[in-house]
């Protein structure tokens, strides 16, 4: 993933002013741990935990979505421990240890069974009832996300993630866990992947009115840079891509390729 580097929290304060004064508003910050431990998923000493209260007295205005998922901090790579209710409750913990750091929105991505649910109780018990819920609520099991697991050290060590997370083949399954997400307390979702799933997210923007975001993965990303890298495509490639997921019906992209778009990609084409 050329120009993507995991950040340390003295690194990533370091780097985001240039960002922000081109216009940066938001950031979705997931944590790696130095060593595989499950309970520094939501310990204070985290480096979600750690960052969040760092950027907030940086940066108040910055927005911070937090990523509540165990898989890099799990032995095996999964997003769960075996168990889909147990789980849960620990994606609850991670989420109200995120909110207490300073997150602005907590953003769900395991695909376990009822985690907005858990999670939303344990918000409005720890005094965080105003606090949102961006649901990975239509997560695919998707080959896309091979560069970005290399990176966080998250692929599984066994198995797949097929068991917990969608079949590509299957578009109504998307309508069905967005419904239920939003029923339990989500207030937006997000489709992830996003080229190869622009009619899940068009299918969400006309079935629901809650914000809809897309997830542009590691995967595409990498992709795109060495299609341009190698000569194979224009750079413009990359704003034409973009504009595909705006078009879908994206009110938001979660994308590698925002510094590069703040920098002056897109503003020709004037897309916030």
């Amino acid at each position: 993933m050329p120009g993507v580097c995991r950040y340390s929290c003295d690194a990533l304060i370091r780097d985001l002013p240039p960002l922000i004064e081109n216009g940066l508003t938001a950031v979705l910050l997931f944590g790696v741990p130095e060593r595989k431990n499950v309970a520094a998923a939501w310990s204070s000493e985290g480096i979600v935990q750690q960052a969040l209260p760092l950027i907030k007295a940086r940066f108040p205005e910055l927005e911070c979505v937090t990523d509540v998922c165990l898989c890099s901090f799990t032995e095996d790579g999964h997003c769960h421990i075996g168990e889909n209710d147990a789980t849960c409750e620990l994606l609850a913990q991670v989420a109200v240890s995120h909110a207490w750091a300073g997150a602005d929105v907590v953003a769900p991505s395991d695909m376990m069974d009822g985690r907005v649910w858990y999670i939303r109780r344990a918000l409005d018990g720890a005094g965080f009832g105003h606090l949102p819920i961006l649901s990975y609520a239509a997560k695919y099991a998707s080959a896309w996300y091979g560069p970005f697991r290399d990176a966080a050290d998250c692929a599984p060590k066994s198995g797949d993630r097929k068991t917990y997370q969608m079949d590509p083949g299957n578009s109504d399954e998307a309508l069905a866990e967005i419904a239920a997400d939003l029923e339990e307390g989500a207030a937006g979702i997000i489709v992830k992947p996003a080229l190869s799933y622009l009619d899940i997210i068009r299918r969400a923007r006309d079935r629901f009115s809650c914000p809809v975001v897309a997830y542009n993965v590691s995967g595409e990303y990498a992709m795109l840079k060495r299609a341009v890298r190698d000569g194979l495509a224009d750079a413009s490639i990359i704003a034409e891509s973009l504009l595909s997921i705006k078009r879908a019906g994206a009110d938001r992209i979660i994308s590698y390729f925002t510094p590069l778009a703040l920098n002056s990609l897109l503003k020709k084409h004037d897309i916030s």
